[in-house]
């Protein structure tokens, strides 16, 4: 059992969690995730940690409660405990030696987009980081992401917070304006796709970080297949990060589609019960 020593709710729809899990903890790396499953008749989830405390043994999870087990894992409170906390799995985000990079995080997916900002600002890479919303009550984690940012940026659909636009307006004027090395975009695979469109004419190295439908994190369900450069890969064990410009990401958003009636069951299913 893995214990929640701390609980955050970040807005209506987005909770985090923070675990005791001390062998995860010891191993994680930027990039990599955990399957977790509520309780011995859960569905296992995966959830990229968001942050992580060696010396502590704590690992961080930041979840949108869009389905049945999120919300299930969102009801839930300091002192209880989940049944599984299986990782770390994927391949640790491969950074090379970049003097200045940009780190793009659209809505939640910038709970996956603080950690990477987090290695590189530690690593003394000079980082500027663009983060998206679509109004100002839905942001997330800026005062973390402002700390480890050699410049922040903070975009709204709505403008009502920050910059009024969308992220890659901001990252084209910064690749007018100066060079770059790395670009790293995590966020809906709308935004990934039009970021790494946005990179290339600058020939920047794009890695986005995918989700797509995952069951046993091994690569033998053969679940989380993506294109990528022609080729199939599997998110679970050939990344979750990959080369934006070579990404089917039309492919991608149609298979992330194909459970959406039966998730949506699920959560009618659950309402009835607690209704």
């Amino acid at each position: 059992m893995y214990k929640i020593v701390a609980k955050r709710i970040l807005n209506d729809q987005v909770a985090s969690l923070t675990l005791e899990a001390p062998f995860v903890a010891r191993k994680v790396q930027p990039g990599q995730f955990v399957i977790v499953r509520t309780d011995e008749f859960g569905e296992r989830i995966p959830l990229t940690v968001a942050d992580f405390d060696r010396e502590a043994g704590t690992l961080t999870i930041i979840f949108q409660t869009v389905g049945f087990t999120t919300k299930k894992l969102a009801a839930m409170n300091v002192g209880d405990a989940i049944a599984d906390c299986v990782g770390p799995l994927g391949c640790p985000t491969e950074f090379g030696n970049p003097k200045k990079a940009i780190v793009v995080g659209g809505g939640v997916g910038c709970a996956i987009a603080y950690p990477q900002a987090k290695a590189l600002h530690n690593m003394g890479v000079e980082t500027d980081v663009i983060a998206g919303f679509r109004n100002k009550e839905i942001v997330i984690l800026e005062e973390e992401m402002r700390a480890v940012a050699t410049r922040f940026h903070i975009t709204t659909d709505d403008g009502s917070y920050g910059e009024k636009g969308f992220v890659t307006e901001v990252l084209k004027r910064l690749l007018e304006q100066d060079r770059y090395d790395l670009v790293i975009a995590i966020g809906p695979i709308p935004m990934m796709k039009f970021v790494s469109k946005t990179t290339e004419p600058f020939g920047v190295k794009t890695l986005v970080s995918l989700n797509p439908i995952m069951i046993d994190g091994t690569g033998m369900c053969g679940g989380c297949r993506v294109t990528v450069g022609g080729e199939t890969k599997f998110a679970c064990v050939d990344g979750p990060d990959f080369d934006g410009h070579l990404v089917d990401y039309d492919e991608l958003m149609r298979r992330n589609a194909f459970y959406k009636e039966e998730e949506n069951h699920a959560c009618r299913l659950e309402a009835n019960i607690h209704g």
